[in-house]
C-alpha cells in the first residue's frame, strides 16, 4: 500500500502491476534527460515489513552543460526494520561536455535489507561517442543506527576518456557499476559473487552484513552481461522488466 505520494515537474512515478507482494515503482523523467542547472530530488521511505523496488523506465541521459553549471540529482531513501529496498535505476549515460553532481543517501534500520546499484556509461561505444570533457561528482552513503557505515566517492573532471584509459582507474573501460548489498549475513555471498565476476570486477565484504562490488566493462552491453545475472542473484529473483526492454 502506498501511504503517501507527491510528484512535481518532470519527475514522475509509474506503478506497473506485479503478481507478488513487493511493490515496483518506475521513475520517469519526462524532460528526456538532465543538463546544466537542472535539479532533481527523489525521496522514499519503505515502511516496516514492506518490500519495494525502485527503477527507471530507461537509461538517464546527461547532456552538454554550460561550464560551471552541473545538473544536480539528490536521492534520499529510508528503509525501516524488516523492510526491503532494491534501488535499481538503469544506466546513466554521460555525453561529451556533460556535468553531473549526484548523491545517493540511504538510512537503513536494524534488520532492513538493501540492494543498491548505480551504473555509469561514458559515451555509447556503438555510436562512436567519445567523452573528452566531463564534470562528475558521484556519492553513495549508507547510515545505520545514526552512523555512517559506508561511503563511496567518484570524481572525474576533464578528459574522461584519458583518465579512464589509465590502468589504475578503469583500464580503458567505458562503463562501470557500483553495487551495495546490506542485509544480515551478506558476507556469505562473497564466494558465489566472485565466481560470477570477470577479472575486471571485484567484491569485498566490508562487514559481516555489508558487501560492495565494482564492475567495469568496455561498454554498456558487456557491463549488462555481467551485471544482470549478479543482480538477479542478489535480488533472489527477476529484476524489473524495464531492464529487459
Amino acid at each position: 500500500m502506498i501511504s503517501d505520494l507527491a510528484m512535481s515537474g518532470s519527475a514522475k512515478l509509474l506503478f506497473p502491476r506485479r503478481s507478488t507482494s513487493s511493490l515496483d515503482a518506475v521513475m520517469l523523467n519526462t524532460a528526456g534527460g538532465i543538463t546544466g542547472g537542472d535539479r532533481f530530488s527523489y525521496a522514499a521511505t519503505v515502511e516496516e515489513g514492506a518490500s519495494v523496488t525502485l527503477t527507471t523506465q530507461a537509461a538517464e541521459r546527461i547532456y552538454r552543460a554550460s561550464p560551471g553549471a552541473p545538473g544536480y540529482v539528490r536521492n534520499h531513501l529510508e528503509v525501516a526494520e524488516r523492510a526491503t529496498l532494491h534501488w535499481l535505476p538503469q544506466e546513466t549515460i554521460l555525453f561529451d561536455a556533460s556535468a553531473l553532481d549526484r548523491e545517493l543517501s540511504v538510512t537503513l534500520a536494524p534488520g532492513g535489507r538493501l540492494l543498491a546499484c548505480e551504473c555509469l556509461i561514458f559515451g555509447r561505444k556503438a555510436m562512436g561517442e567519445d567523452v573528452r570533457q566531463v564534470y562528475l561528482r558521484d556519492r553513495m552513503d549508507l547510515r545505520q543506527n545514526g552512523k555512517l557505515v559506508f561511503s563511496d566517492r567518484l570524481r572525474l573532471d576533464g578528459d574522461a576518456q584519458a583518465q579512464l584509459d589509465l590502468a589504475a582507474v578503469a583500464g580503458g573501460a567505458r562503463a562501470m557499476a557500483s553495487v551495495l548489498i546490506a542485509r544480515p549475513g551478506a558476507s556469505a555471498l562473497i564466494e558465489t559473487l566472485r565466481q560470477m565476476l570477470p577479472e575486471c570486477a571485484g567484491a569485498s565484504a566490508i562487514t559481516e552484513d555489508l558487501v560492495f562490488l565494482r564492475i567495469v566493462a568496455p561498454d554498456g552491453f558487456m557491463l549488462r552481461e555481467t551485471l544482470v545475472p549478479v543482480l538477479q542473484e542478489l535480488a533472489d529473483g527477476p529484476i524489473p522488466k524495464t531492464w529487459m526492454i
